[in-house]
């Protein structure tokens, strides 16, 4: 990865005549997509690639290590501290949206937990006018990232470049819940991204040994020498750069000389990858989305796309926390002479708490009998924190069971907060606001009550102290959801994926922009409905398959040019071939 500027490969555009550097593509953001869009592309060293990151250089040492999840989730210097705006049902609060603002963006600070949602979700997004995603189309590009040795190999791959393991240390208190969800009715299932994924067991995690893996790790950190790659830190994207209908270039600021607006050249394509947040509000401050909000905020609109920060969709979380008795859990491990022996432990390679995940154990269940499929997305720990959400360990022994609808019908919305580009957006999730989310929630709720109560567990719980016995009615458990619910962080959906006879979609099946050239959006916005699942490894997948499209119609493009000579056609078959996905 070079550290110069780079001008080599594609033909000239009248871009090249202004002031700045010019690529063949200029890839926005370097989290769970960017990166991999990066790897893929500049894997053609005919091709030569930009990539720019808001954030620093991943090089703090939480970011290495699982458990420095609760360290470096309130770092400022790699988290933008994104908040949404105070909701009905959130008891008036603000609730925490952290994204990572490093190389591997929020595969960098996230919970690592691996999982891909089922097989309808994909089929459904096929069936809403997206050809190509349904899930037999896309599983061969989940298999393409990964590497493990979990399951059967029709459903996992072995040797991708993001590795993914099972959960080897084993905590007493899980397997008691695991087996008083069993005989509850929830059946053990060892692989929940493998044939079904209903049921309970541990979850698999991008976590290879005693590292977390991010992004960075798997798709960066290997090819930094490749000479075609630019990657530049600290460089917050200001705004497109747009000639008439043809996305030419990015604008952005360098954090050490804000004073100083930058800008670099596309001669291809530029490929937004900014999140679900980001996203929305970069193609806002170019004047691409709503007129009617550009034009409060005083930003020429260059393209109107109404639904560019429509259809926000996230998972919003209850946790319930008991205390414990008759064993150590993680509240005491991460203190004193218990964290210094779990260091030694991390330390010697050997199973230990600082290389779990936050959470250990997952449970996917129907959240009444009339759901056809699993609709509730549980997780399990033997920790407790203060308030039920991640941050201070509670003083006593405690365990925690959280819980979330998998497809929730509220939506919300992101919108830049002024035409100034250094501002956080609005957001606005509307948590609970359709009655249907209401409902599964609290159904949601008893079942992870229950679940603490099995007779499994019994040796171990003494009480529970959120929200505690006394808090029965729907209504106090409702209350109890507002006051102390979070964000799971599984935000998308606001540049969403559709056909041009839908007037919100903002991109085709391609992920290009609609009615615009040179422009693609590549991350968790583009999701047309939320998928049952974290969306770390949706939006992996999304990018995969971005990669094709992109290195596809490159090829297709070159193909239709008089200029070809036997020797390009050759050339772009191995590109292809090289391309293809294994299925």
């Amino acid at each position: 990865m070079k550290s110069s500027n780079s001008n080599s490969g594609g033909a000239g555009t009248a871009a090249q005549q202004d002031s700045g550097d010019s690529f063949d593509y200029v890839i926005v953001g370097a989290g769970a997509a960017g990166a991999i869009l990066a790897n893929r592309l500049s894997a053609d060293p005919t091709v030569s690639v930009c990539l720019l990151e808001a954030g620093p250089r991943d090089w703090h040492p939480f970011l290495r290590i699982p458990a420095g999840f609760i360290k470096i989730i309130s770092n400022k210097s790699f988290v933008w501290p994104i908040t949404t705006e105070p909701g009905t049902y959130t008891a008036g609060r603000r609730v925490p949206l952290p994204q990572g603002r490093t190389l591997g963006g929020t595969t960098a600070i996230n919970g690592m937990i691996y999982n891909r949602g089922q097989a309808a979700d994909y089929d459904g997004w096929a069936a809403a006018g997206n050809p190509g995603w349904s899930y037999a189309e896309v599983l061969p590009y989940f298999k393409r990232s990964e590497q493990s040795s979990i399951g059967d190999a029709r459903y996992h791959g072995r040797q991708g470049p993001l590795a993914v393991s099972a959960l080897k240390w084993i905590h007493p208190i899980c397997e008691a819940f695991i087996q008083g969800a069993a005989n509850a009715g929830i059946r053990r299932n060892e692989d929940y991204n493998g044939a079904q994924q209903e049921g309970v067991g541990y979850f698999q995690r991008t976590i290879k040994g005693r590292w977390r893996v991010s992004t960075a790790q798997a798709f960066l950190k290997p090819i930094r020498a490749r000479r075609n790659l630019e990657i530049r830190t600290d460089s917050q994207s200001t705004a497109l750069i747009l000639k008439g209908k043809q996305a030419v270039g990015v604008r952005y600021v360098v954090q050490r000389d804000l004073a100083q607006p930058q800008q670099v050249f596309a001669r291809r394509e530029v490929i937004v990858c900014g999140g679900a947040i980001n996203t929305p509000k970069l193609l806002q401050l170019s004047g691409i989305g709503p007129a009617p909000l550009l034009q409060a905020l005083g930003i020429p609109l260059q393209h109107e796309l109404p639904g560019v920060g429509a259809n926000l969709k996230d998972h919003f979380s209850v946790r319930l926390v008991a205390r414990v008795r008759n064993s150590k859990t993680i509240n005491e491990m991460a203190r004193g002479f218990g964290l210094f022996g779990q260091v030694l432990r991390w330390l010697a390679g050997r199973p230990s708490l600082l290389s779990v995940s936050p959470s250990l154990v997952h449970w996917f269940t129907r959240s009444n009998e009339q759901q056809p499929r699993a609709n509730l997305q549980g997780v399990f720990s033997p920790a407790s924190y203060k308030e039920g959400y991640l941050g201070l360990l509670d003083g006593f022994p405690g365990m925690t069971v959280g819980v979330w609808d998998h497809q929730p019908l509220s939506s919300g919305f992101v919108h830049a907060r002024s035409a100034d580009p250094l501002q956080d957006p609005i957001v606005q999730p509307n948590y609970l606001e359709h009655p249907h989310d209401r409902k599964v929630l609290l159904e949601g709720m008893r079942k992870a009550r229950t679940l603490l109560r099995t007779p499994e567990l019994n040796n171990f719980f003494v009480e529970e102290t959120l929200p505690g016995a006394q808090v029965t009615s729907d209504e106090a458990l409702l209350a109890f959801a507002s006051r102390y619910g979070v964000s799971a962080c599984h935000i998308c959906g606001t540049a969403k994926m559709g056909p041009a006879s839908d007037p919100m979609a903002v991109v085709d099946h391609e992920l290009k922009v609609h009615g615009l050239h040179g422009l693609r959006v590549v991350d968790a916005s583009v999701m047309p409905a939320q998928p049952s699942a974290n969306t770390c490894a949706a939006t992996m997948m999304i990018a995969e398959k971005a990669a094709d499209l992109i290195l596809h119609a490159r090829q297709r493009k070159d193909a239709g040019s008089a200029t070809l000579d036997t020797d390009v056609d050759a050339n772009a078959n191995a590109q292809t071939a090289a391309h293809r996905v294994n299925h």
